[in-house]
């Protein structure tokens, strides 16, 4: 039977509640942690010598007390210093540097709040109630990490893009309110799909209510950083994107988002006919081939045209671009009926109530959506199959999902 013995000088530490007893573990653990990191250190350069015979990697006392902001609260620690006497060379905790003052998880947890509308200056209560300590989240602090974050969007703006290669498409509007302007922003928000798989974030910017000319500003410059023309694109049915895409793009095909279409036929439907369509609507978008789609849709048509004519034209009207996905894998349909990727990360903002008071500028907004994504991203999941994206930009075809062998390959056998 295993005993956990504890020493009378530190009995006194574990007479805390709970939230304090996890901080002094956690604080615990990371000076253990720190130590051995520097103890491996300085035991991988002990042979290292100077033309007296002292060593030339010692361990030198700890550094100053430093409270680092972490998950599990604030904690104090004295960080172990190690004198490095060669040439060139100095050791650097690679566990907790010298500048670090909260964890990342710490700083991914302010643009997440400060998007679902909490101000700089309630970040201090609000984080004290998590962490346990004001310290380094004034208000001062979040502005200087706002024009960080600003200069990374900036850096992010101008980055090469010649050497990857994004295969899928999403693209979509993200509107929230500015405090200090009238104007809502309306964040532009492109995400590619690499040829192995993986989701990426493409590009963050500023438009006017999703016009045209924003569009093609935002696709004119991925092209000029040297980005290949998507093979398909997904969004919604504002007309500014596919205009813009048809200019910069004209081989990218499109295909709609099913989830703004359905809610958009909804929409010109009495309530008491909504749940009946909704469920003949995803008939149509979860049909196993392109011919069970246009039987159901037409069929949908049959039930509701008479009556509700502007429901069926508005299903109708974007028939040819609802259906695009059956020319592609089947494995991944569920990815290109709709931009969830960018939907699902900006939900919460999208819910926001009348109390909320959104970013305090135009920049600010901008530079807090593209943390957000930039940690979302992380956590972002490859497509399906991820094996057959790089299948569908050589070219291969696909017929209801299936690929399809050239002719002359048929022939021959």
């Amino acid at each position: 039977m295993l005993r956990i013995v504890v020493e009378d000088q530190d009995r006194a530490g574990l007479e805390l509640d709970l939230d304090e007893l996890v901080r002094e573990g956690a604080r615990r653990m990371l000076v253990t942690a720190l130590l051995a990191e520097a103890d491996a250190y300085v035991a991988g350069h002990v042979e290292e010598r100077d033309e007296q015979g002292h060593a030339q990697v010692v361990r030198n006392g700890v550094a100053r007390p430093r409270r680092v902001t972490t998950g599990a609260g604030a904690l104090e620690v004295e960080a172990p210093r190690v004198d490095d006497r060669r040439e060139g060379f100095q050791f650097k905790s690679k566990i907790l540097p010298p500048w670090v003052r909260r964890s990342p998880k710490v700083t991914e947890v302010l643009p997440l709040l400060y998007l679902r509308g909490i101000s700089s200056q309630d970040f201090v209560p609000a984080l004290a109630e998590f962490f346990g300590s004001e310290a380094g989240l004034s208000a001062s602090t979040v502005q200087r990490l706002t024009v960080g974050w600003t200069r990374e969007l900036a850096e992010f703006g101008r980055r090469d893009l010649s050497q990857v290669d994004y295969v899928y498409l999403w693209a979509d509007g993200v509107h929230f309110n500015i405090r200090l302007e009238e104007d809502r922003l309306c964040c532009l928000v492109l995400v590619g799909v690499r040829a192995d798989g993986r989701k990426e974030l493409i590009a963050v910017g500023d438009g006017y209510r999703e016009s045209e000319e924003s569009w093609a500003e935002v696709l004119r410059d991925l092209k000029r950083r040297g980005m290949r023309a998507p093979v398909l694109a997904v969004g919604d049915g504002a007309l500014g994107f596919w205009a813009a895409l048809r200019e910069v793009f004209p081989e990218t095909k499109e295909q709609r988002c099913w989830v703004h279409k359905i809610a958009r036929v909804l929409d010109a439907l009495p309530k008491s006919l909504q749940p009946k369509a909704k469920a003949a609507l995803h008939e149509i978008m979860n049909a196993e081939n392109k011919e069970a789609a246009e039987t159901a849709m037409d069929r949908f048509q049959e039930t509701y045209g008479a009556k509700y004519h502007k429901a069926t034209e508005r299903l109708l009207k974007d028939r040819e671009v609802l259906l695009t996905h059956f020319a592609y894998p089947a494995e991944h349909w569920v990815h290109l009926r709709s931009t969830n990727a960018i939907e699902s990360t900006f939900a919460t903002v999208r819910l926001r109530t009348n109390k909320t008071k959104g970013a305090g500028s135009r920049s600010a907004g901008l530079a807090m959506a593209f943390k957000l994504l930039e940690a979302a991203q992380a956590r972002w999941r490859c497509v399906n199959a991820a094996h057959l994206v790089a299948l569908v930009r050589a070219g291969a075809t696909f017929v209801d999902g299936l690929k399809v062998e050239r002719e002359d390959h048929r022939s021959v056998a």
